[in-house]
């Protein structure tokens, strides 16, 4: 009685050894990598188009606005002419 059915209940690995242990751990392991892989990239997916308010302008138009302001400004102090703010208008396609 004393064969290979006594150790049975003691022997964990069934016979594989500790590779097999390992290989599982680290099968394991991966697992739950992929799982937070997986969380993570739908959290920030979801999360881009939460905060989405509606199509935002190009920077080039910010650009636009602010030079024409910009010589507005300048027309109203007396820096430049009529006919200087008439040149940079129409060379900013306005």
């Amino acid at each position: 009685m004393m064969g290979r059915g006594y150790d049975y209940g003691y022997n964990m690995m069934n016979n594989y050894g500790w590779g097999a242990g390992l290989m599982m751990l680290l099968f394991g392991a991966m697992v739950i990598a992929g799982i937070v892989l997986i969380i993570v990239w739908a959290v920030r997916s979801s999360g881009h188009h939460a905060n989405s308010t509606g199509p935002t302008p190009p920077h080039q138009a910010a650009g636009h606005d602010e030079a024409v302001s910009i010589a507005k400004r300048r027309l109203a102090t007396g820096e430049i002419t009529k006919e200087q703010y008439e040149d940079i208008i129409r060379s900013l396609g306005a």
